[in-house]
């Protein structure tokens, strides 16, 4: 069926949104059609300013507003642990549980050499810099349990293990082939608990 064209370019739009297909997308369109002129401008212009004044934190690279984030910034933290998470939703996933008190640090991606993703894409040089200063008692390697964040996990394991006394990995309380933003709050607690050595 053929849409009114500012209909047609705003489902096209909402298409290339991750988990958003033509069904949805359509659905989506139609729904800010019912709404009225303000919902609408409301919408476009939290769209339209979501990257002014955000950063990555100038310490672990998540998402941020400020220098550093609120959980680099936060004196009650420790810095003797670092959670290595794969994007900076998966902090969201594990501070859920409310049982993690150590910093993160975000590499923004996975190895991936199909999609030309190698180390020199990610945060790692950042990472080692940290661990070098031998105030870091454990690195938790809490990528996703994908194959492309199992090989992470692997390659900075071997990396860190020189460097810091306890390298561990998330348990797989998190079912393999998902991503860590859908676990839900027992699970990803229960994933920390049971982390292993490397």
């Amino acid at each position: 069926m053929d849409y009114p064209a500012p209909v047609e370019k705003l489902i096209d739009e909402l298409r290339k949104l991750p988990g958003v297909g033509p069904k949805s997308a359509q659905r989506i369109a139609f729904h800010l059609l019912r709404g009225t002129k303000d919902d609408a401008g409301r919408l476009a212009e939290a769209i339209a300013t979501l990257l002014d004044g955000i950063r990555t934190c100038a310490t672990c690279h998540a998402v941020t507003d400020r220098e550093l984030c609120q959980h680099c910034s936060d004196p009650a933290r420790s810095a003797k642990t670092i959670c290595v998470v794969e994007e900076p939703h998966d902090v969201v996933a594990i501070e859920k549980t409310r049982d993690f008190k150590g910093r993160y640090h975000v590499l923004h991606g996975s190895l991936s050499p199909l999609s030309g993703v190698g180390p020199d894409e990610l945060r790692v040089g950042s990472l080692l810099e940290r661990v070098r200063t031998g105030e870091v008692d454990e690195v938790i390697l809490a990528t996703s349990p994908t194959v492309e964040g199992e090989a992470t996990a692997v390659y900075l394991a071997r990396l860190l293990k020189p460097l810091v006394p306890r390298v561990t990995r998330i348990a797989m309380g998190v079912p393999v082939g998902s991503d860590l933003e859908w676990a839900d709050e027992v699970t990803m607690s229960k994933a920390l608990e049971g982390r292993r050595e490397y």
